[in-house]
């Protein structure tokens, strides 16, 4: 089977190229920004073409919430333009398209888990950019998962910064009413893989971890597994931050779509960080380590 990553250098997308290559009977052809323009619709419908994938999964985006306030034509070039050539020229050559979207096609205002059906209602330009390619997704016949908190060995992540403000500040303020689960990109890239091996019907799957916290009591997690104190942490609400992009207060997802093709949802949100810590700190202190001397970074 052979699959065509874009955004093959960021958070999710390094961690899914690993996978399938290590994975028997995959083929990847891995596609970084720096490589693949998604703003530029011909190159992007040869890279398909050039690749012929049975499955393309789309991690390219346009991720930064509070510039997309300001850039919106720009980021919606990349988060919905792009994603209507990719699912186009899948759909021509009878390949799956994998589009990844996520929580802020929401307005958060419920208390509940979203539904995979459930209404959207995106409160700032990011999530409205995002809702773009997904409806282009759709539209094709294709998948779209949506995630959300995401953390991993490779780039950037709230867990990441939490680990370097802990060594830096003797108390860190978080906010403590915006509610969602934390996801590691190992479990999420392995869910992707079996979702593009399944015989599973298009349509939205939410890919994020079971469970439930804020922001504050995850930062509190991750410095109890740093062997820090955490209450050194501190609560403070959202609007303490002046930020240009409102940020949805309940990121929480529910799983329905994923047993009802037969699949598992992920695991636990703290059972995942446990687990997934010592190779995740072992990962960071040796990016720092090669930064300092010049090799490799980010």
């Amino acid at each position: 089977m052979r699959w065509m990553i874009t955004g093959a250098g960021g958070l999710l997308g390094t961690d899914l190229t690993e996978l399938l290559r290590v994975t028997p009977g995959m083929w990847v052809v891995p596609f970084a920004r720096s490589e693949l323009d998604l703003r530029d619709a011909d190159a992007v419908a040869w890279a398909v073409r050039a690749a012929r994938p049975d499955v393309v999964v789309n991690c390219g985006a346009w991720t930064n919430v509070d510039e997309a306030e300001n850039r919106e034509q720009e980021a919606l070039a990349i988060n919905g333009t792009a994603v209507s050539v990719l699912a186009r020229v899948a759909a021509e050559l009878g390949a799956r398209l994998i589009q990844l979207s996520t929580d802020y096609v929401f307005d958060g205002s419920g208390r509940d888990p979203y539904r995979e059906s459930a209404p959207t209602g995106p409160i700032n330009a990011y999530g409205r950019t995002k809702l773009a390619g997904e409806r282009a997704a759709l539209e094709h016949g294709h998948h779209v998962v949506r995630t959300a908190w995401l953390y991993g060995a490779h780039g950037r992540s709230f867990a990441r910064t939490m680990v370097g403000l802990e060594g830096s500040r003797q108390t860190v303020s978080v906010v403590d009413d915006q509610f969602g689960q934390p996801t590691w990109t190992g479990d999420l890239a392995e869910r992707i893989v079996q979702l593009g091996r399944a015989d599973a019907p298009p349509g939205v799957y939410h890919g994020t971890s079971a469970g439930r916290t804020t922001w504050y009591d995850y930062a509190r997690e991750i410095f109890t597994l740093l062997g820090a104190d955490p209450g050194r942490v501190e609560p403070i609400p959202s609007t303490a931050l002046c930020r240009p992009a409102p940020r949805p207060a309940n990121s929480l997802l529910a799983h329905g779509n994923w047993r009802a093709a037969g699949l598992p949802p992920m695991r636990d949100w703290s059972t995942a960080l446990h687990e997934a810590w010592p190779a995740l700190l072992t990962s960071w202190s040796a990016r720092v380590v090669s930064q300092a001397v010049g090799v490799g970074g980010e």
